[in-house]
C-alpha cells in the first residue's frame, strides 16, 4: 500500500513539473521538449489508471474490498517455488521464514494447534484461518481470527483453543516454531487451498462439539476434521 502511495504522489509531482516545463516549451518554441513531457505524462496517467477501482477502495480501507482484492491475486501471487511443497524434507529445505504481524499470528496458532500434525495437517489448520478471514461471517485479518472471542475471559468462548486455556504462549520448541513459519509464510503466499474444501471449521477426532451435528463436514486430515456451514 505505501509503494502505490508513493507512486501516486510521485505521479503528481512530475505531472505538475511537466506542466511547468511544458508551458515554458511552448513559449520558447521548442517542440520536442514538448513532446516528451506529454509522453511523460500520458505515461504516468497511464499508470495511475492502471491502479483500478479495486485497489483504490483498499486504500479506502474498505474491509470488503480487502477480501475481494485478496482472493481475486490469490492465485497471481502464489510463489511457484513453494506453491508445490508437499514433504517435510522440502519444508526443511527452505530458509527460516519471516513476516509482519500476520505471519506471526498465523505461525502462533499453527504452533499452538497443529504443531504435532503432519505437513498436511498443518496445512489443513492454516486452511482454515484463512478461509475464516476472507469470509465476511469472520474478522477480515488472521490475527482478529485467530483472537476471536478471547477478550470475553471465558475459558470456552475462544475459537481457538490455546487463547482461553489459562497457560502461558510460549515458543519451547524452537524447531517445530522454525517449521510452523515456514507453512504460515506458504500459505500466506498464496497456496491453492484444496485440502478442506473450504472449511471455517475444525475440531480434533477427540472430542465431538455439538455444532459438528449441523454442519457439512468436508475433510479429515491428520487428527481433524474439518466442516463448513
Amino acid at each position: 500500500m505505501n509503494t502505490m502511495i508513493e507512486r501516486m504522489a510521485k505521479g503528481a509531482v512530475i505531472s505538475l513539473i511537466g506542466l511547468v516545463v511544458g508551458t515554458s516549451a511552448v513559449a520558447d518554441g521548442t517542440p520536442v521538449i514538448w513532446k516528451q513531457v506529454s509522453a511523460l505524462l500520458t505515461t504516468e496517467r497511464a499508470a495511475m489508471q492502471a491502479i483500478g477501482n479495486d485497489r483504490l477502495a483498499l486504500l479506502s480501507g474498505s474491509a470488503s474490498s480487502k477480501r475481494s482484492l485478496r482472493a481475486a491475486a490469490k492465485s497471481s501471487r502464489a510463489n511457484p517455488s513453494t506453491a508445490r511443497i508437499t514433504t517435510m524434507a522440502q519444508i526443511n529445505a527452505l530458509p527460516r521464514a519471516n513476516g509482519n504481524t500476520e505471519w506471526r499470528c498465523l505461525a502462533e496458532a499453527l504452533y499452538f494447534e497443529a504443531r504435532g500434525e503432519s505437513l498436511q495437517g498443518q496445512f489443513a489448520v492454516a486452511e482454515v484461518i484463512l478461509n475464516r478471514r476472507d469470509s465476511k461471517k469472520f474478522p477480515g485479518s488472521v490475527c482478529n481470527v485467530v483472537r476471536q472471542g478471547s477478550k470475553s475471559g471465558k475459558k470456552y468462548a475462544c475459537q481457538f483453543s490455546y487463547k482461553c486455556d489459562g497457560r502461558s504462549e510460549v515458543f519451547s520448541e524452537g524447531n517445530a516454531y522454525i517449521q510452523v513459519g515456514k507453512v504460515a509464510r506458504i500459505m500466506l503466499d498464496g497456496k491453492v487451498r484444496n485440502l478442506t474444501k473450504g472449511a471455517t471449521f475444525y475440531h480434533t477426532g477427540a472430542v465431538s462439539p455439538r455444532w459438528s451435528r449441523k454442519f457439512q463436514r468436508t475433510a479429515k486430515v491428520g487428527s481433524h476434521y474439518f466442516y463448513r456451514t
